[in-house]
């Protein structure tokens, strides 16, 4: 998942009595701060942009916020629970929408991923919930929904399922012709903030609001998402301010416009380094797209850079064998190059 806890390493020594600054907000700061040197009325701009955007998707970013602090506080993501069990094709496609539909922190995709291996679940299903996990959640849903718009926001939603029952349909072909037996690394263990949710689910409480603890959970996950969102979007408005400012229109026509192949192909290799952050990538994308980036294009770059971003496959790699590892890189780039040139053709 995209909102997950961050985990941060606190200085030693005289450094230690010094307040924290989260480095997302330091570098903003930096940046800021630089092209004020260097661009001073770039500068004023590009700071009017950034706080018109977020007034702008202000009313989406809240809703966001609490879908996700609603399904910590009432224990919704206790659901995922039901989707490893039954027949390998329901199976699959219970994972691959409760993949795409449920929110999980960061921190706990992995280690999940690992307990659910370690328990015996299949990697058909498995594969299924992690490669539709990081591409979309409800709070990604209604942010895509304001930046993108909703056909957008559809259309990512069902590119995430379709490309987990890719990965889980796929793993399964592979697994009946003898390929991909153990997934795991030597080593590796089952732990992880999110394991329990599928090890002793709990019955989903949803007036949680009649608890104290409850109660206390939600506003410590609103206050945790409004920083993290905050941060990344504050940041992808202010890079988006200096794409329109500096990058011509006729050079993002040139190598991702038009209705060809390539300017998709371009944009899915593209979005495997270039990827920031999931909630990072949708103003980024906008602006891309007023500039004159196919559409296509633009979808392929999220749903690859989702999946296959570096963070992310250096996670799966230091979890899964060399073939398994291959063979989620496979199933995210050639799902998201189809999708990505069938949003093209549709849109």
């Amino acid at each position: 998942m995209s909102n997950g806890t961050e985990t941060v390493r606190r200085p030693h020594g005289p450094l230690a009595r010094l307040p924290h600054i989260d480095r997302v907000w330091l570098v903003l700061a930096a940046a800021l701060a630089l092209l004020a040197l260097i661009d001073s009325d770039q500068a004023a701009r590009s700071l009017r942009f950034t706080a018109d955007a977020l007034l702008g998707v202000a009313v989406f970013l809240a809703l966001s916020i609490g879908v996700a602090a609603f399904a910590k506080a009432s224990g919704a993501d206790n659901l995922i629970a039901r989707a490893f069990s039954g027949q390998p094709a329901w199976m699959i496609l219970a994972a691959a929408l409760m993949g795409a539909l449920s929110p999980f922190c960061s921190c706990g995709v992995i280690p999940l991923i690992a307990a659910l291996l370690a328990m015996g679940v299949p990697l058909p299903a498995v594969m299924a919930f992690w490669l539709a996990s990081p591409i979309m959640d409800p709070s990604m849903f209604v942010l895509t929904v304001g930046t993108l718009g909703t056909g957008f926001a559809v259309y990512k939603t069902f590119a995430a399922v379709a490309i987990g029952l890719l990965g889980g349909f796929g793993t399964w072909a592979l697994l009946s012709a003898g390929a991909l037996q153990n997934p795991l690394r030597e080593g590796v263990g089952n732990g992880g903030c999110s394991a329990r949710v599928v090890r002793a689910p709990q019955p989903v409480v949803w007036r949680f609001w009649q608890e104290r603890d409850r109660r206390e959970k939600f506003r410590t996950n609103a206050l945790f998402n409004l920083n993290f969102l905050g941060k990344w979007l504050a940041l992808a408005f202010f890079l988006e301010s200096l794409m329109v400012a500096y990058i011509p229109a006729d050079t993002v026509v040139g190598l991702v416009g038009g209705e060809s192949v390539l300017p998709v192909v371009i944009a899915t290799l593209v979005g495997v380094p270039a990827y920031l952050n999931g909630y990072a990538a949708l103003p980024l994308v906008g602006g891309l797209i007023d500039q004159g980036m196919a559409p296509g294009a633009g979808m392929a770059f999220m749903l690859a850079g989702g999946v296959t971003s570096i963070p992310a496959a250096v996670a799966v790699y230091a979890l899964a064998r060399p073939p398994v590892f291959a063979a989620y890189l496979g199933f995210a780039l050639v799902g998201s190059l189809g999708l990505g040139l069938l949003f093209n053709a549709i849109y």
